[in-house]
């Protein structure tokens, strides 16, 4: 049977109308929390509703030429099917960080992204539409009188956006003031928006001149004394909460080793740059400080490490996760999330001890002052249980379903409490095989998480909100510090001083000046005013 044609003003309004209505489930359910349940708010969410159609159609018109808008509409469901699941399974919203976080996601986090519910998303809001889309038949005017059509299609998108907008100006308005959240839940122009922000990013990036800093780093005068190598180790945990950690108080024992341990300090009040790694460990190895942090400025010039190399240390970073997003380019790097070794590494993917295999060698062979970076797998999610071995599921039962929102959240909880009991023991055994060295090595291990996560409070999961929205459990991160005997001595660190000091407010913004200070590195870059180390210093 032959299917009449239609026109591209019609496609482009059906079109608008299915992205609106099929795609934005979570939209609608925010609106409808978020306006009162009576008639005002029903007039409140249809004029909402008519405002983006009349965006959305506006747009389409713009891009509603041959050879243009099919493949367009083709491109924007089948994202949109796609954006549409995430929001939907997991509470994020799509900004630039959000997109960032994804454009670097290495294929063990796709994978453990996959699922039958997303294909199904895909298949009937992506694929089905595009197919029909693709065949069904436009019919186009000649050139004046389509150009014609357009812009009275374009003059009446118009007049209906202002129009709404003016008689129900107060309550949009205010909608709008109070709930800045809402463009970010827009399907598709949240994500072509931070697509667009994403571009001129990187066009900035590339422009940028790469900037050194730090030209003056040395090591201080005290170095010339030391009678041993010095091995720091720095250790960057993965979407770890504080509030799930139980030598910061929470209530299940998670860190029983850590608790046991002679000399370690724990940090209840340290909160990340970032809610995502993208900006998270980038922002944390700069000297840019969140408020003056962004990606290009920080892809754009030299970091922490490349300080502390210039000043005569050398820094190894060894990775288990989707590299050090700029941070270590011009260092030496380890990765080691793709070895094939029978017990730690399994389903293409490594357990975290497999960052610790081989250290007491490494210490043997030891040549000069070191620092060693350590990035975790840690707690990533959706799939808490692939984190840690069988060994440390001492929490049950646990969800083993990527579909987090159909796990129960006790569920959900034992499987993230079991990547910190796991995390407990790769730190637990990094302090041992340290103690066991410090008559010939002086050493040091501190511990910061990039970011926190959502369990589900709010309907949320995961991580990636936008800071200013983001619950503080994607803020508020686990942070450990240890010094042996004789890094205590030679580096004249006083543990007991940092005790007392432990509950003051630190942040990802103190790690650069407090490494370098801990280090003694003297440089300008230096800011004594950030060390949260430097008033426990002898």
């Amino acid at each position: 049977m032959k299917v009449k044609a239609i026109r591209p003003e019609l496609l482009t309004l059906i079109g608008s109308a299915f992205l609106l209505l099929a795609c934005n489930p979570v939209l609608w359910g925010h609106l409808v929390s978020i306006t009162p349940s009576t008639g005002a708010g029903l007039m409140m969410r249809v004029a909402f509703g008519l405002m983006v159609l009349a965006v959305f159609n506006l747009v389409l018109t713009a891009l509603a030429f041959r050879w243009v808008l099919k493949p367009v509409l083709v491109v924007l469901l089948l994202v949109s099917a796609g954006v549409a699941y995430f929001m939907n399974e997991y509470g994020v919203m799509i900004d630039l960080g959000m997109l960032r976080n994804a454009a670097q996601t290495n294929p063990t986090e796709v994978r453990d992204l996959l699922s039958l519910k997303l294909a199904l998303y895909v298949l009937f809001l992506g694929i089905l539409p595009a197919l029909l889309v693709w065949f069904m038949p436009v019919t186009y005017r000649r050139w004046p009188r389509e150009l014609l059509t357009k812009l009275l299609v374009a003059i009446a998108s118009v007049a209906v956006l202002g129009g709404v907008a003016l008689v129900n100006y107060q309550g949009l308005s205010s909608l709008f003031r109070n709930h800045h959240e809402l463009r970010l839940m827009v399907v598709p122009s949240n994500y072509v928006g931070a697509s667009l922000s994403l571009l001129r990013e990187q066009i900035a990036t590339g422009k940028e001149p790469f900037r050194t800093i730090g030209e003056d780093a040395v090591k201080a005068r005290a170095w010339q004394s030391r009678r041993h190598k010095s091995l720091t180790v720095l250790v960057v945990g993965e979407s770890a909460r504080a509030d799930n950690f139980g030598i910061l108080g929470y209530e299940r024992d998670t860190t029983p080793k850590l608790k046991a341990e002679t000399g370690v300090i724990a940090y209840p009040n340290a909160h990340s740059c970032g809610t995502e790694t993208a900006v998270s460990v980038p922002c944390m190895f700069s000297n840019l400080g969140r408020a003056n942090y962004s990606a290009s400025k920080a892809y754009s010039q030299e970091g922490l490490l490349d300080v502390i190399k210039r000043a005569g240390v050398d820094v190894v970073w060894r990775d288990n996760q989707s590299g050090c997003k700029g941070t270590c380019d011009r260092v030496n790097i380890e990765d080691v999330s793709n070895l094939k070794d029978p017990a730690l590494c399994a389903n293409s993917e490594c357990h975290d001890e497999i960052l610790l295999q081989g250290l007491q060698g490494f210490i043997d062979n030891l040549k000069n002052d070191t620092v060693l970076v350590l990035h975790q797998m840690g707690s990533h999610g959706p799939e808490y249980f692939k984190r840690y071995p069988k060994a440390f599921e001492q929490f049950t039962p646990v969800c083993t379903s990527n579909a987090l929102n159909e796990c129960s959240r006790d569920s959900i909880v034992n499987g993230y409490d079991n990547t910190i009991l796991y995390t407990d023991h790769v730190l637990s055994s990094l302090i041992d095989v340290l103690r066991a060295n410090q008559s010939k090595v002086d050493s040091a291990m501190l511990y910061m998480s990039d970011h926190g996560e959502s369990l589900g409070e709010y309907n949320l999961y995961l991580h990636g909100t936008p800071y200013m929205m983001a619950p503080e459990q994607q803020k508020h991160v686990g942070m450990v510090a240890w010094f042996s005997d004789s890094y205590q001595q030679e580096f004249q660190v006083d543990a007991d001083c940092l005790r007392t000091q432990r509950e003051q407010p630190v942040s990802q913004d103190n790690l650069f000046s407090s490494m370098l200070g801990l280090l003694q590195v003297n440089t300008k870059v230096y800011d004594k005013g950030l060390d949260m180390f430097a008033g426990c210093r002898k």
